[in-house]
């Protein structure tokens, strides 16, 4: 990937189209075009960000702001754009949301074998708080939850 600046923003219904092709890349069981809009367009808890540079989608993340608790639905970075800070830039956006909407604690969910994610979390102050079995369908992997007090 050539070097571009990387901009972060809150994503949009135009932005599926891209978001689509990282969701391809990134994961054996892809949400659907439909999933995302329904989360932009009817979910008034969502808030969505995405990494853009050169005019095209690099990474999204997924965020649920619900009575103080928030948490992260899901977040992934082209494979070309990884391990260039893309991850950590849409983790930073996400934590400043939670906290501007009087979040609490975040909370997520990830594959016990995506160590290089969990590296990522850490850096945001998640611990692990316990095990969700056979929760990935496509292989039945367990989750890690992680959670983090923002307060």
């Amino acid at each position: 990937m050539k070097e571009n600046k990387v901009r972060i923003r809150l994503m949009d219904v135009i932005d599926i189209d891209g978001v689509m092709e990282v969701e391809a890349e990134s994961f054996t069981t892809p949400w659907t075009r439909e999933a995302f809009h329904q989360e932009i367009k009817k979910n008034q808890f969502a808030y969505y960000f995405i990494a853009e540079s050169g005019g095209k989608v690099i990474g999204y993340c997924g965020l649920w702001v619900i009575v103080g608790d928030a948490h992260i639905t899901n977040i992934a970075v082209h494979p070309e754009a990884r391990r260039m800070g893309v991850g950590e830039g849409l983790m930073e956006a996400a934590v400043k949301m939670a906290r501007m909407l009087g979040a609490d604690t975040l909370s997520l969910e990830v594959r016990v074998s995506n160590e290089p994610a969990q590296t990522l979390y850490r850096k945001f102050g998640f611990e692990n708080g316990g095990i969700r079995k056979r929760y990935y369908t496509d292989n039945n992997e367990d989750a890690l939850v992680m959670w983090v007090k923002l307060t």
